[in-house]
């Protein structure tokens, strides 16, 4: 080959395989989503994990590298076959043994955590299930490349190469397909996040309240009492305070220390596709909701000062 072709394959085969990890990963985290909510898992059923973000970039990283990794293929094939690429060049057998390499170290490094995970005790069906999906990727991607390197004429067309191609095709497809079932719509998270933003107003009116309550030793009657006061209402919020309808969130007053913020939501906090965590965490479970009008009531978090200067007068003097 010319200098200029060494370059040339040489930037292909990178690429190829930079693409072929994004696409090993994507698949894998498909796998491990769909794992997580379908078999039960004892030892993480209190963890939290955002599987949605996980199925998104799964999704998105596969749109992209899925036919980046085919065509540089593709092109190093048809290389091959026109005799541009030496069949037994430098850095065909460098980079193709590099990706061995990386899927060898991938499977011993299945091995180790199950033996790890059985001597902890930790061995599940959960657990199982995602060493064995991990060790047919890793398996599947050593194994075509193995026999890739060891054809004796890469130059012809091969059945064996074929079928390791459809195969490949097959399964990311499949796990393309699979995401969109365990995932929310685009829709439904851009609902989550115009809620995740009254929420967040939510809190802030809260300590807002709270400022006010410990300046003045009384709740504000109504949202203009706080509006009044620039010095805390402003200072933690400088927009119109509205709910994902484009209504103004309500306050109310219940008593000389409760009050409560009604608004409209969306989306539940919990969706229905994860059946066993919830996809947005509120903190505590004080700020969950169902999908319409819901009021989250409130108490003030401290006494005011004048009332803790009188109860410290008050108390005898020992």
């Amino acid at each position: 080959m010319t200098n200029n072709h060494n370059a040339k394959y040489a930037f292909y085969y990178l690429l190829s395989l930079v693409a072929l990890i994004f696409v090993s990963i994507s698949v894998g985290l498909i796998a491990f989503g769909i794992i997580s909510q379908t078999v039960a898992d004892t030892l993480a059923l209190n963890s939290y994990s955002d599987y949605n973000g996980q199925f998104r970039f799964a999704i998105s990283a596969l749109l992209i590298a899925t036919p980046i990794f085919f065509i540089i293929n593709r092109l190093i094939n048809r290389g091959l076959q026109t005799k541009e690429l030496d069949q037994e060049s430098g850095i065909r057998r460098w980079l193709t043994y590099f990706i061995l390499l990386v899927s060898s170290v991938t499977v011993l490094g299945i091995f180790i955590s199950v033996i790890n995970n059985f001597l902890n005790g930790e061995l599940t069906l959960s657990f199982v299930l995602k060493a064995l999906t991990m060790l047919v990727i890793s398996g599947s991607v050593f194994s075509f490349y193995l026999y890739d390197i060891r054809r004796a004429d890469a130059t012809k067309k091969d059945k064996v190469v074929k079928i390791f191609f459809w195969a490949s095709l097959v399964l990311i497809v499949a796990a393309f397909v699979s995401a969109w079932f365990f995932m929310e719509s685009p829709k439904e998270a851009r609902n989550r996040r115009l809620d995740q933003i009254v929420i967040n107003d939510i809190y802030s009116l809260e300590s807002a309240v709270n400022t006010y309550y410990e300046t003045k030793n009384v709740l504000p009657n109504s949202m203009d009492d706080l509006k009044n006061t620039p010095e805390i209402y402003y200072n933690s919020l400088a927009e119109p305070i509205v709910d994902a309808t484009n209504q103004e969130i309500v306050y109310q007053k219940i008593d000389d220390t409760h009050f409560q913020f009604c608004a409209t939501f969306l989306a539940p906090s919990y969706p229905s596709n994860t059946a066993t965590r919830p996809t947005i965490n509120y903190g505590a479970g004080s700020k969950d909701h169902e999908a319409g009008y819901q009021c989250f009531k409130s108490e003030v978090w401290n006494e005011p000062a004048a009332i803790n200067e009188k109860t410290i007068m008050a108390q005898p003097v020992k």
